[in-house]
């Protein structure tokens, strides 16, 4: 990299030198010599106070030799995460918290292989899954190939920046994955991860007709969750895993969108089930669910059955609002996987003593209140829910479905009472035209 774009030379700079050009002109240095970042990097810093540039450099200026590793990945993600935070619905639209993705990857295990998030946001799903590989002694600049696509124009220089920022290098495309297949992804990734956005409507149906990318039908209703869970199911290769976030309500939705569940049930690839706790996500305080889905061969030994976990009493109370998992209560939960997967756990002296405390025995079993492993014949005889909780014997909070489904109305009423407003606003202005004539 050429010294214009470094940051000693910046920190070197004689006082009356223009600061906020040669800030600008280092960004554009370094986006020549690394073409994923072009058109990314944030310029014009000429317009900001050449006081504020200079204590910026002052406060970066040790951090090269202080720090070391991918310490400044670290700096970008803690500004992510407390941005979103402090944005709450707005920045949750692009931020998922890093337990549920840590939870995600150690399940889908990425070690190898192509990854895609269709819904990517700030690419936090495919930082985790380096992570992960890395903390295998594995490399994830040789061993992982990440895929993205994003409807927000803003959002994707966030990901390109914070792939950057973690030594990574990946494709992320500006799209609606909805009507944009940007990576031909039918049949093409060992690994789908996506926290999608919840209860969308107004996809326009007739784009989608024959798209095989969802292969049980388009559902009736106005509301595009079972597009989402059959855009991850058509995107894996043979043997593939997909894990990804969904609304609640999607376990239990009923009419056309029971059937594709009921046909994807049928198949043999939906592996797991999570709940989560409530105020978890920064968009939304309701539970979720986590779905697992797995292509997995015929003859093996969870053919046939569903694991139900329900983890809506395992979490760390960060604050009034906000709920993460701590590093032993992750690792319980995927061992739980691991057992009912036949894989050997992988536990740390923290979650060591849960695992041993409900899995006594080192093989898995049903318990009570926390996991159940179903067969496709009882999942019918419950007309087919994937919720959790109706399988692990714990009771079901109907309150927060309720809940859930009031605010989903509640969000559906606001909306058509702005419709109604502008309509309204329409009407008078021409009215008012009419009698001023």
């Amino acid at each position: 990299m050429p010294d214009e774009a470094r940051l000693s030379h910046l920190v070197n700079l004689p006082e009356g030198q223009d600061l906020g050009a040669a800030v600008d002109t280092a960004m554009k240095v370094i986006e020549t010599h690394n073409p994923d970042l072009k058109d990314v990097l944030p310029k014009g810093y000429q317009r900001l106070e050449k006081s504020t540039l200079v204590e910026l450099l002052r406060l970066f200026a040790p951090l090269p030799r202080n720090l070391a590793g991918d310490a400044f990945g670290l700096i970008y993600e803690d500004f992510l995460s407390n941005f979103a935070m402090a944005e709450g619905r707005l920045g949750g639209e692009f931020f998922t918290p890093y337990s549920i993705v840590r939870l995600i990857v150690e399940i889908i295990e990425p070690f190898h292989g192509r990854v895609f998030d269709p819904a990517c946001g700030s690419g936090g799903m495919f930082v985790q899954c380096a992570k992960f590989v890395e903390r295998h002694k594995g490399s994830a600049t040789a061993d992982l190939a990440v895929y993205g696509q994003e409807q927000k124009e803003g959002t994707v220089p966030i990901a390109k920046m914070n792939l950057a920022l973690h030594g990574l290098s990946g494709d992320i495309r500006l799209g609606n994955s909805y009507y944009d297949d940007l990576h031909h992804s039918l049949g093409s990734f060992d690994f789908v991860m996506a926290n999608p956005p919840f209860n969308v409507n107004g996809v326009d149906k007739d784009k989608l007709a024959g798209d095989k990318r969802f292969p049980f039908g388009v559902p009736r209703p106005d509301n595009a969750n079972y597009l989402w869970i059959q855009l991850f199911y058509s995107s894996l290769v043979d043997g593939g895993r997909a894990g990804f976030v969904m609304a609640n309500a999607a376990g239990d939705a009923g009419q056309s969108e029971r059937d594709i569940r009921r046909r994807l049930i049928k198949s043999n690839r939906v592996e797991v089930m999570v709940a989560i706790g409530s105020n978890f996500f920064y968009t939304v305080t309701l539970p979720v669910t986590l779905w697992f889905l797995n292509r997995r061969k015929p003859g093996t030994r969870t053919e046939g059955t569903v694991l139900f976990i329900d983890a809506r009493d395992l979490y760390r109370q960060i604050d009034r609002a906000h709920r993460d998992f701590l590093p032993e209560q992750i690792d319980f939960l995927a061992n739980i996987v691991r057992l009912y997967r036949g894989e050997p756990v992988k536990t740390s002296d923290e979650s060591e003593p849960l695992l041993r405390e409900r899995f006594p025995e080192g093989v898995y079993a049903d318990v009570p209140g926390l996991c159940k492993v179903a067969s496709i014949a009882e999942i019918e005889a419950q007309g087919w829910s994937l919720n959790p909780g109706r399988y692990t014997a714990a009771a079901v909070v109907d309150d927060d479905d309720f809940v859930e489904r009031v605010a989903n109305l509640y969000g559906e009423f606001t909306r058509l009472s702005d419709e109604a407003d502008a309509a309204r606003l329409k009407v008078d202005r021409a009215l008012q035209g009419i009698l001023e004539r």
